[in-house]
């Protein structure tokens, strides 16, 4: 799946859900070794715990970061 970012340094995030697993993350834009380590932390975690550990992270004084954004993209893509 694609998400399209929104207030964040980032642009895109692309991703697999496979058996409600998160695999192969990736940012485009942003902090490069930042959203690679994430990419690495939730690697094969389930959505809905990579949800619950990173919706509503800000960044600076921005509303959101990517990891909120990781969150929102998630949710859509599992229906949450």
């Amino acid at each position: 799946m694609e998400y399209k970012t929104r207030g964040t340094c980032s642009t895109k995030i692309s991703f697999d859900i496979v058996d409600g697993k998160v695999h192969n993350v990736k940012f485009t834009g942003g902090c490069n070794g930042n959203l690679k380590g994430i990419g690495a932390l939730v690697e094969g975690m389930d959505a809905r715990e990579v949800i619950a550990r990173v919706e509503g992270t800000t960044c600076g004084f921005k509303p959101t970061s990517c990891p909120d954004q990781l969150a929102k993209a998630l949710k859509e893509a599992i229906g949450a």
